[in-house]
């Protein structure tokens, strides 16, 4: 178990802190030259940090520097972290206590502790005093593993409103209190506490026959982390035995962080309503304290919990946005919030179209929409989602001398369009999207920031392959399923919902299956809805012609599926109706309206 687990922000920080441009190409930060030989050439970059483990690598036989991020870190004094620069670096210089006598026992600690549960003998054995000046004060000495004394802390037994109840010598090295009283040897099990008083309960109850150790300044403070880390490693098991309060147990969570896969922590029931070792050692005995440890049990693994412990949800009281399209909606009971949708079918039949009818639908619900589309430029997506919004009632179109009929809204409808999208409708600004640019970032990293500062719960991604092209370029299929994989923790973390358009794998208006989509084989099955919406060979959009089809060929949730829902496209509003007579529904845009509801409207296809 190492210090330090890498990260790939420390490359991208390293990058940041040497001013060298940077661009990711699959699991690589390519820097534009090296920061060893900083020699820079035209036609390719020569120094990568893989992203995956941290190892470098400069390219060029004439310095071929290599290592990992704390050779980085050493050459270039680049800090990882405190902890870290403490463990390897040692560049703090602590005040040298070894000079100091050991201490003698004072007849007041031993009358404290005793008062406390703690036997004269406990008290002795770990050397605690009082202050010369003072004999309400204890000391407690920390000696190290080598029996040295690095730190003093000391304690206030009755102290005067505005006094401090604890405090530690200045300038000295952080370690545990009670290393010197530890023996890997004797037993590969050590129990830690919060305070001084707690470790030593807990050695009360064991007669002494146990490893145990108290940390120097609380349950926050962590400095002594790296000047004990090789002392707790000779361990295999790490018992925390905090304060527990409110439900929580200190120390736990950062030393299982810390310590992943050594601690183990007391039972919540074994503590008795009480809040410390210290508090079970008066209250109940040694029997209690020494059960508490002996019943520890692991750390919860953090993906896994009891089927008994898992918060039911009622799928009726769950979140939705309806997709108005009424069969759809039976099927599928509407896009739930947490869910990744995936659309199918043919290239040029329509699917962008449904997803962005999705799209107007949700902001529709007032749900905050974004849509990004590598193919269309802001103004033709502004255009189209307009259309959508405005009905053919509203739309004016005009006919070339050349016979080519182009359809816009009606200029006096626009502003009272653009009011009613509003904060609601956002599209991606492709024209950023430049990895040469000094603001370049991913599109999921954009998804992720515009969920979390736009409030962002309704995402349209057209497509999977346009959006694979602006994150990842290096072994397509590996890409296209971590891309994927990325979308659907987005929509699980912030409990959004996410559509993604992709195209499939092979033509055909009549059989198809989840497998035949491009890509991966692992794409639909990271998915929680699957769609396949296609038209027939005709391009003739009229009620004499066969109708477009909608097929549900995933529905993890419900787990209904629909083959056959037949729907009409009408194309100046670029609506999709079930009804080959009606794409008359009105969005409630218009200033004279009243705004819209969620009230029942018989009259309206999407209710």
């Amino acid at each position: 178990m190492s210090i330090y687990n890498f990260s790939k922000d420390d490359a991208k920080r390293f990058a940041q802190e040497q001013g060298i441009y940077t661009k990711q190409i699959g699991n690589e930060l390519r820097f534009k030259y090296c920061p060893y030989c900083r020699t820079e050439t035209n036609d390719k970059d020569t120094f990568a940090i893989n992203l995956d483990t941290g190892q470098f690598k400069c390219l060029r036989a004439s310095c071929g520097a290599k290592g990992n991020m704390l050779t980085l870190a050493k050459d270039f004094n680049f800090s990882l972290g405190r902890d870290v620069d403490e463990y390897y670096q040692r560049k703090r210089q602590f005040r040298d206590l070894r000079r100091f006598p050991r201490p003698t026992i004072q007849p007041n600690a031993v009358k404290y502790l005793e008062s406390r549960g703690i036997s004269e003998a406990v008290t002795k054995a770990y050397e605690i005093s009082t202050r010369p000046d003072d004999e309400s004060i204890l000391v407690f000495p920390f000696y190290d593993d080598h029996n040295e004394l690095q730190f003093i802390k000391f304690r206030n037994t009755s102290p005067k409103e505005g006094q401090s109840k604890e405090w530690c010598q200045a300038n000295c090295k952080p370690i545990l209190f009670g290393m010197n009283h530890c023996s890997s040897v004797l037993s590969k099990r050590l129990v830690m506490t919060e305070g001084q008083i707690d470790s030593l309960s807990v050695e009360e109850a064991f007669d002494r026959e146990i490893n145990v150790v108290s940390v120097p300044t609380g349950a926050k403070g962590f400095t002594w982390v790296p000047y004990c880390w090789d002392f707790l490693n000779h361990f295999d098991s790490l018992v925390v035995f905090g304060d527990y309060e409110n439900g929580n147990i200190s120390l736990l969570d950062e030393m299982s962080k810390r310590f992943n896969g050594k601690v183990s922590h007391v039972r919540k029931e074994d503590y008795l309503d009480c809040k410390d070792a210290n508090e079970l050692l008066q209250k109940h005995g040694k029997d209690a304290v020494k059960r508490a440890v002996l019943n520890a049990v692991p750390v919860d693994i953090a993906k896994l919990k009891k089927i008994a412990d898992i918060k039911r949800k009622d799928m009726t009281q769950m979140r939705s946005v309806k997709s108005g399209i009424a069969s759809l909606d039976r099927t599928i009971g509407g896009f739930f919030f947490g869910t990744l949708t995936i659309i199918t079918g043919e290239r040029g039949k329509g699917k962008s179209t449904l997803a962005s009818q999705f799209a107007t639908y949700a902001v529709h619900q007032k749900v905050n929409t974004l849509i990004y589309s590598g193919e269309l430029m802001d103004w033709m997506l502004q255009d189209w989602i307009e259309r959508q919004v405005a009905g053919s009632e509203y739309i004016n179109s005009v006919t070339s001398q050349d016979g080519f009929v182009s359809h816009f809204v009606r200029g006096d409808c626009q502003p009272d369009i653009e009011a009613w999208l509003g904060d609601y409708a956002y599209a991606y600004d492709n024209s950023l999207n430049n990895e040469d640019s000094d603001n370049y970032e991913t599109l999921l990293d954009t998804l992720e920031k515009a969920i979390k500062m736009r409030g962002i719960q309704f995402i349209v991604v057209d497509n999977l392959m346009t959006a694979i092209e602006d994150d990842m370029r290096s072994d397509l299929y590996r890409q296209q399923t971590a891309f994927v994989r990325k979308l659907a923790y987005l929509a699980k973390k912030y409990d959004a919902i996410i559509i993604l358009v992709a195209h499939p794998r092979k033509s055909g208006f009549q059989k198809f299956s989840n497998d035949d989509i491009s890509g991966s084989a692992n794409i639909t099955n990271l998915a929680d809805i699957v769609l396949r919406y296609d038209k027939p060979d005709s391009d003739q959009d009229d009620p004499e012609q066969p109708p477009r089809k909608l097929h549900v060929l995933k529905n993890r949730l419900t787990g209904r599926l629909n083959k056959d829902i037949s729907l009409w496209f009408e194309e100046p509003s670029k609506r999709i109706s079930e009804d080959p007579t009606d794409f008359s529904w009105d969005f409630g845009w218009k200033s004279s309206d009243p705004e819209w509801d969620d009230t029942d409207d018989d009259d309206n296809p999407f209710l």
